[in-house]
């Protein structure tokens, strides 16, 4: 599947992100680009285990969380850095849209990832993405992402049955060109 940058992409949920470019660095390519948040909104825990993320506040304010530790704050000009393997969350803790650049890398399958999550969110039109889709996602996507809050035995258990009766009820043709996964 080829993405054409840049790449903006919206989950209904008060979350919008737009992937500028990917940059080639002799280390593994990284994708750049921004986000823009609404108050009180933001993704749950969740962990990258192959990516580290960056977070740059151009205006607002971003709060952010590491499991386990205190919840932290950083306003325009400040970052919050998030290394690969580490569960995390962030959200805006302002009252004004919350506008950040960031980076990911290595880019790998982070932005059909979240491409595929936002919309199965706009398909549901809830903050929990289309329960089919997301258990494709997380179950394809297993080895690059979590979600915490997502109880194991769901994701162990529940998830490979939905994506079976999904494979038989035709629901994955829009994941017809889905990546492979990449293997930690």
């Amino acid at each position: 599947m080829t993405i054409q940058y840049p790449h903006t992409i919206e989950n209904g949920q008060g979350e919008i992100l737009t992937f500028d470019a990917v940059e080639h660095e002799p280390d593994g390519d990284r994708v750049v680009g921004e986000n823009w948040v609404q108050p009180g909104f933001g993704p749950p825990m969740h962990t990258h285990f192959l990516q580290d993320e960056v977070f740059t506040v151009i205006s607002g304010k971003i709060g952010y969380q590491i499991l386990g530790g205190p919840e932290q704050f950083a306003g325009p000009g400040e970052t919050a850095i998030f290394k690969r393997g580490v569960p995390h969350r962030f959200w805006n803790a302002g009252d004004d849209v919350l506008h950040c650049k960031a980076w990911v890398k290595p880019a790998d399958n982070f932005v059909y990832f979240l491409t595929g999550i936002f919309d199965a969110q706009k398909k549901s039109g809830k903050a929990q993405p289309d329960m089919f889709d997301a258990a494709f996602l997380l179950t394809r996507y297993k080895s690059e992402f979590d979600m915490l809050e997502i109880p194991v035995f769901v994701k162990k258990v529940i998830f490979p049955v939905v994506v079976f009766f999904g494979k038989l009820l035709g629901k994955y043709k829009h994941f017809a060109d889905a990546p492979e996964p990449v293997k930690a």
